[in-house]
């Protein structure tokens, strides 16, 4: 389903990487998005927006969003939204993560909107549940 608002775009991001939907996930960004997944690292267009996410999905993700705060200027919506992620790592161990992201996103022609931008604003790597 596409983004009717720029706040349905980081909700139903995170029910495309909960429903491990990478398609549904991708389709959320505009074709030259970036995405930064981690401080110091950006994945520019949508292959590497592919295989960044595809990363992501390999921790079978589950997660939460709500977005906080939303300023729209004409057809660019900056959005923040604290969010959290819990899945598992290639060793069966538990990994969860959290941030506050800073999302820009875009209305489309057809009325619905994409991500221009999203940064994620998480820990470099993440935080380790003991």
């Amino acid at each position: 389903m596409p983004a009717q608002t720029p706040q349905d775009v980081p909700r139903l991001i995170i029910e495309a990487l909960n429903a491990q939907d990478l398609e549904a996930a991708l389709s959320l960004y505009e074709d030259d998005a970036i995405f930064v997944p981690e401080p110091g690292v950006t994945a520019t267009g949508r292959e590497e927006i592919r295989e960044a996410l595809a990363g992501f999905l390999a921790l079978k993700p589950t997660g939460t969003i709500e977005t906080k705060t939303t300023d729209l200027a004409g057809d660019i919506a900056l959005l923040h939204s604290p969010w959290t992620q819990v899945g598992t790592d290639e060793d069966g161990s538990e990994v969860s993560f959290s941030g506050i992201t800073a999302e820009v996103v875009r209305q489309q022609a057809d009325g619905t909107w994409k991500y221009v931008i999203d940064d994620r604003g998480a820990a470099p790597s993440g935080n380790r549940s003991e």
